[in-house]
């Protein structure tokens, strides 16, 4: 069929121009995944025990900007077993950041047709601002299910009623607002809150496991239907991870056991060929893992119109 006489899709609204969900299946598990906008920071963040000559070469090599490096933020939805599950919650809105290029996730929720309501199980990663910020605006709360369940490691609860931010490395403002969003969303959840120790199984084939490192509780979320495999990662890897995977990011709460994690999980992802998403690589995030020499190298997927 010629592509003169197909159809054509009507003009989308100009907020829409730049594509914001992405499709696909995971067996009979079903994956959306979702931009909540991008979150500039200082390059610096990318690397902090790193030489600045060096990191500056790779920014150079890679065509980005010597200052400032925009970060992706992704989300995903499952459905699964009669389950909707969201993975992370996104950045939502903090005046005091000025950061109006993220916090985009309940918009886009809705634009892609999907009901607050609906949502049965969430997910957390870890509880940085970036990743339950979504569930702090205002209204959100009274529009999702009384009965809704919040999945998150034990131990992140118990580190965000005492941080510890002596070994990161953030702007001025990030640790206050890190602590407020965290203290806000314990206040705001805590009775929907379901913890577990090292793993837990969300739904048919979506098990979540603490991989500690970015910060105590952090945690992978693995799928797996019908001999398809994706990885979550969270904050696990960076875009700079794969070919400098020893580098400390400055979100790490203990980069060097971030570091060990980071590696085992490359390594493992490399020899299984598995699907891999994570929140800060580029949208739509969705590629595997390939052996670089000692390092690594991200393969990205062939979107599958």
């Amino acid at each position: 069929m010629s592509l003169l006489n197909s159809p054509q899709p009507a003009e989308p609204e100009p907020k829409d121009l730049v594509p914001s969900r992405y499709a696909l299946r995971i067996g009979q598990i079903d994956v959306l995944v979702i931009s909540d906008g991008v979150l500039p920071l200082p390059t610096e963040m990318l690397a902090h025990n790193a030489d600045p000559s060096v990191r500056g070469a790779w920014l150079d090599e890679m065509f980005l900007p010597p200052d400032a490096f925009d970060w992706p933020l992704n989300v995903v939805l499952v459905r699964s077993g009669g389950q909707t599950i969201l993975i992370d919650a996104g950045l939502g809105l903090d005046p005091d950041l000025h950061l109006p290029r993220a916090g985009q996730l309940i918009q886009r929720l809705e634009s892609a047709g999907i009901d607050l309501a609906s949502v049965t199980d969430v997910v957390l990663t870890h509880m940085h601002m970036d990743h339950i910020g979504g569930l702090l605006v205002d209204g959100v709360k009274d529009r999702l299910r009384p009965d809704l369940r919040i999945h998150v490691a034990a131990a992140e609860v118990r580190f965000w009623e005492s941080p510890d931010f002596s070994h990161t490395s953030m702007p001025p403002g990030f640790p206050d607002a890190l602590r407020a969003a965290a203290r806000r969303f314990l206040d705001t959840y805590r009775s929907h809150l379901r913890m577990f120790e090292e793993e837990h199984e969300v739904a048919p084939g979506v098990v979540v496991s603490r991989s500690g490192g970015h910060t105590p509780g952090h945690s992978l979320v693995r799928l797996a239907s019908g001999g398809d495999r994706l990885t979550f990662a969270g904050d696990a890897v960076f875009p700079v991870g794969f070919d400098q995977p020893d580098w400390h990011n400055g979100f790490e709460h203990d980069p060097e056991e971030a570091a060990r994690v980071r590696v085992h999980l490359l390594r493992e992802l490399a020899e299984t060929g598995e699907m891999l998403v994570a929140t800060h690589l580029p949208f739509p995030s969705i590629g595997r893992v390939g052996k670089a020499g000692d390092a690594f190298r991200f393969v990205p997927a062939f979107w599958d119109y």
